[in-house]
């Protein structure tokens, strides 16, 4: 199975694949074609069976912002408390992409008041066990769903992109990360934090003092015990700052982990072996000039 996080793979298309428009009058459609591209590409090369592109119902869940107020605050749109910043040309390629997914017939699930990360992590663990699972993302807080025991891996595109992505296997955390497994990299994750997520984490701790506190204790609850408990190896202002943020470790594990029992649709995620609408299809083709990645698409599907 591959899950795609689909805000992720579409903002590196925008980014990446040139605007070829001849004036400014037409319609943008980079982030459509290279999303489409990146659709033929995994799928030739990893060959699935089922296919989902995960989708953001709500980027910015309101129970993460109870918890931590200034969760993702630096990406509202300015004068919004609601609305994310997007770059004007990406925001109306955005319908195209879905109405793209719609008539080819790939699921997009998402979920009421979740996230993509949080239809992913329901998804590997609704099937988790039954087929090998692979997570398609630029965003390394789902490299807490590897699981090597349950053959789920992250195909991380940060430098790489889809054609080249960094294979995320407990192997790849521990000598990337020096952690173990995904738990211990979301503990990691909330002892560093994250300022990209508005995320405080633990004054003076980044990612090497974080893995090693992990090693020593087992996990975040055992390094808390530990603290809570007085033992003389945590002293000075490192003790100082880990009592300091306790308030803030109390609600980040909520924050940090991706839910596992979001209400995402089970519906038929098999790889579709016919167009779901022809006459969609054709239009977005002719309309938007992407009949070639279109094609492509198909061709990777096995679609006539």
């Amino acid at each position: 199975m591959l899950l795609l996080d689909s805000a992720s793979l579409y903002f590196r298309a925008f980014f990446g694949v040139p605007d070829q428009r001849d004036s400014a009058d037409e319609h943008p459609t980079n982030a459509l074609r290279g999303f489409l591209d990146m659709i033929a590409t995994l799928v030739n090369a990893h060959r699935p069976t089922h296919l989902v592109a995960c989708w953001d119902d709500d980027w910015r869940p309101q129970f993460r912002v109870d918890l931590i107020p200034t969760y993702k605050t630096h990406r509202l749109t300015e004068g919004s408390d609601v609305v994310e910043e997007s770059p004007d040309d990406l925001t109306p390629q955005v319908p195209l992409i879905r109405d793209a997914l719609a008539a080819l017939g790939i699921p997009r699930l998402g979920a009421p008041g979740f996230e993509a990360d949080d239809v992913i992590g329901t998804l590997v663990e609704r099937h988790r066990g039954s087929m090998a699972i692979d997570v398609v993302t630029g965003d390394r807080d789902l490299l807490q769903l590897i699981d090597d025991a349950h053959r789920v891996r992250v195909l991380y595109t940060g430098k790489g992109g889809v054609r080249e992505p960094d294979i995320g296997t407990q192997a790849y955390l521990q000598e990337k990360y020096a952690v173990p497994d995904g738990d211990a990299y979301a503990d990691m994750s909330i002892l560093r934090g994250d300022t990209s997520d508005g995320l405080p984490g633990v004054k003076g701790i980044g990612y090497k003092t974080a893995a090693q506190l992990i090693a020593a204790y087992g996990s975040l609850a055992g390094l808390r015990k530990a603290v809570a408990d007085g033992d003389p190896a945590i002293k000075g202002a490192r003790r100082t700052h880990l009592e300091a943020a306790s308030a803030y470790l109390d609600v980040a594990p909520r924050v940090v982990r991706v839910a596992r029992d979001a209400p995402v649709a089970d519906v038929d995620i098999t790889l579709p072996t016919a167009v779901a609408d022809t006459r969609l299809l054709s239009e977005l083709a002719s309309t938007y000039g992407v009949t070639n990645p279109i094609n492509r698409v198909l061709a990777a599907l096995q679609i006539p």
